[in-house]
């Protein structure tokens, strides 16, 4: 066992001692790192999910979207580009690169051209193009020209040629999507082994995988929603453990570099901002008439609430507030953990163009401090699956309070000593 130790120790110490001469390789082969894309590239979507250590090659994905006159069309994202060898033209090396290339489909007698565009207000997204004659081409070129800017509203620039686009409905499954449906499919599977050992061994006590679950489901059920909302618990339990386990799953996955990991999603407002809506119909279908009466005409001194409605004015924006906060604390604590890892990578390579010694030196600290973030975020990935439960637990509480109740008020109490803590 010791010697297994010794011999992991030395090749991590070796890679470590040996990455500053593979930093500086690539460094001057290239044209130097570009951080900013880089770092979008890794926190975006994308039409194709890249295959673990490589930066040319896709696991390819449907694309479908409705074209200009209507119709239907569906492909797959391996052909938006093409590996090919390029030569720098510096250092006469060769390397591989994806090129983008213009789809063409037929359908119905009908010809479609589709491109993944880069020079356009669409960047990064699929448009449908039509080519231009001579005269509208020149058009557009000196357009671009004289705002020195090769974006052209309404066109694409592509293989140094303008084409008008349309943007079409995309429905593709892109990265992002993939990696919900993976998520969802862990959720559920995660659920039904619970399910089924209950099933299977009655009320048996569960061990090792089950039992740890079993354990999270009762700490949150417990002390989170049965905590907030008392009698309400088991009506709501399904809904905000589903909420907490989903949350949880995606915040993991997206720490896991390689497939089925690497998908930022919960770094995505989009997601966040629909997981927040999902808490704020809950929240004001299913409450109590109380709830509204505090609304519109609250307890409160006369002249705040008529003949200005200042009260009514407030806690109406506190309606929408309060599913703003839950997308903005899961959105913005995520991504800030994923771009500080990101940016501690990037490191090795910025200090690279200051020699060996300073690149060796960031390797070192960039790789300990990478390690330290990735363990961090992972209490993180809890840690905000459990805040974002514990919230909308105490929103929809509040709904379903008549304002007199004891424990109502002793409930809240406690969400918000945990909230504070």
């Amino acid at each position: 066992m010791n010697n297994r130790r010794i011999s992991i120790l030395a090749a991590i110490l070796a890679l470590v001692f040996m990455m500053p001469q593979f930093v500086m390789a690539s460094d001057k082969d290239g044209e130097g790192v570009n951080v900013k894309e880089v770092m979008f590239h890794h926190l975006g979507d994308g039409y194709g999910w890249e295959v673990p250590f490589s930066h040319v090659y896709r696991i390819p994905l449907p694309v479908i979207v409705k074209t200009e006159d209507g119709k239907w069309i569906s492909f797959s994202s391996a052909r938006l580009s093409k590996i090919e060898e390029v030569t720098d033209s510096a250092t006469g090396k060769s390397k591989l690169e994806a090129e983008p290339q213009i789809v063409t489909v037929e359908k119905d007698g009908n010809t479609y051209n589709f491109v993944l565009a880069h020079v356009s207000k669409h960047n990064n997204k699929i448009v449908q193009i039509f080519p231009l004659p001579d005269d509208d081409q020149s058009k557009v070129a000196q357009a671009a020209s004289a705002q020195n800017d090769d974006v052209v509203d309404g066109y694409v620039k592509f293989d140094g040629k303008y084409y008008r686009e349309y943007r079409p409905f995309d429905i593709s499954i892109t990265k992002n999507v993939l990696a919900l449906f993976l998520s969802a499919i862990i959720v559920t599977l995660i659920v039904m082994s619970i399910v089924r050992h209950y099933a299977k061994k009655g009320m048996t006590a569960p061990r090792k995988g089950v039992g740890l679950m079993e354990m999270i489901i009762d700490f949150v059920y417990s002390d989170v929603i049965k905590g907030a909302l008392g009698a309400n618990a088991r009506k709501y339990a399904p809904f905000l453990l589903t909420c907490f386990f989903f949350i949880l799953i995606m915040n993991l996955l997206g720490l896991i570099v390689i497939f089925p990991g690497g998908a930022n999603l919960t770094g995505n407002v989009s997601i966040t901002l629909v997981l927040a809506l999902l808490v704020f119909v809950v929240t004001n279908v299913t409450n109590s008439k109380h709830y509204w009466k505090e609304i519109f005409w609250p307890d409160v001194p006369l002249f705040l609430k008529f003949p200005l409605p200042i009260m009514q004015f407030i806690e109406i924006v506190g309606i929408f507030t309060k599913p703003a906060a839950l997308c903005v604390r899961l959105f913005a604590n995520m991504m800030g953990g994923h771009m500080i890892v990101i940016t501690l990578t990037l490191l090795i390579f910025i200090f690279a163009a200051f020699g060996a010694e300073a690149t060796g030196a960031s390797v070192i600290i960039s790789i300990l401090f990478s390690i330290f973030m990735l363990a961090l975020d992972i209490l993180v990935s809890f840690i905000q699956a459990f805040v974002f439960t514990l919230l909308s637990a105490l929103f929809i509480s509040m709904s379903h309070g008549d304002g007199h109740s004891h424990d109502n008020i002793e409930d809240g109490e406690k969400a918000q000593e945990a909230i504070e803590a």
